[in-house]
């Protein structure tokens, strides 16, 4: 008989710290999403923290509807289990499970709960949308993360990553699927001027942040500032996979 692993009070995995934070489901509280009807969020990611974006998971009841994310904000949604329908620029888009939508700066959208969908979840990034002189504006994308190839990264057949935004100048953040094989990891500690936010879909690993390295899993959140050295395993006995945010194509130098 296994034993009851019962954790102690008052003990979690979560850690806050300057360039870096791991966020656990243990510490989650719920919060209203102004401005929705029917919809709350746990927010994991935010200005407040030190981010130059937001992230958040956005818990949609019956008959949610959304609000716009602000005067020059791109929103980048992903559903994590449920059904919503997108309305944009005159269409109409169903999105379920895997299924993801960026949404860019002053485009009017609605997001809703389908009918008869029951609660759905969403994994939201939003950042201030970067105008550049040497690009023009993104462009709506809506599709679903099967249709975005798994190319080994590196040339490591046992990491793959999925691109699901376009790498284009226009686009001033990207949204990527990295899964690892048991037993696969980064080839090497990444420091770079990228900002990322993380969702762990599946799987566990283990991730160092700073000098420090953590035990995550499926639910975790994970915030890395620039130039916080990075770098993941994935341990136990199926690949590990999450969903991740970064800043690109924006260096204010060639802005002047």
């Amino acid at each position: 008989m296994r034993p009851i692993r019962v954790e102690p009070f008052g003990t979690t995995r979560s850690r806050i710290a300057r360039n870096y934070a791991l966020i656990t489901p243990d510490t989650h509280v719920v919060s209203p999403l102004v401005g929705w009807q029917n919809a709350s969020a746990v927010m994991h990611i935010t200005p407040e923290m030190g981010a130059r974006f937001s992230q958040y998971t956005a818990h949609l009841e019956a008959n949610s509807e959304s609000a716009t994310p602000g005067d020059g904000v791109e929103r980048f949604v992903y559903v994590i289990d449920g059904v919503i329908a997108l309305k944009a620029e005159g269409k109409e888009h169903k999105l379920g499970a895997g299924n993801f939508a960026f949404i860019p700066a002053d485009v009017n959208h609605e997001i809703m709960t389908a009918a008869g969908a029951k609660e759905t979840r969403l994994a939201v990034f939003e950042k201030k949308f970067q105008p550049s002189r040497l690009a023009g504006t993104p462009k709506l994308i809506v599709g679903h993360e099967s249709d975005a190839p798994g190319n080994p990264f590196q040339g490591d057949p046992a990491l793959r990553l999925q691109v699901l935004l376009p790498v284009e100048p226009e686009f001033d953040m990207a949204c990527n699927i990295f899964t690892y094989d048991a037993g696969g990891h980064l080839p090497q500690v990444e420091i770079h001027t990228m900002e990322h936010g993380l969702l762990m879909l599946d799987g566990t690993g283990v991730y160092r942040l700073g000098d420090e390295w953590f035990p995550v899993q499926a639910g975790d959140v994970i915030w890395m500032a620039s130039y916080c050295p990075q770098w993941f395993v994935a341990m136990g006995k199926k690949p590990a996979r999450y969903l991740y945010y970064k800043d690109i194509h924006r260096d204010l130098l060639s802005e002047k």
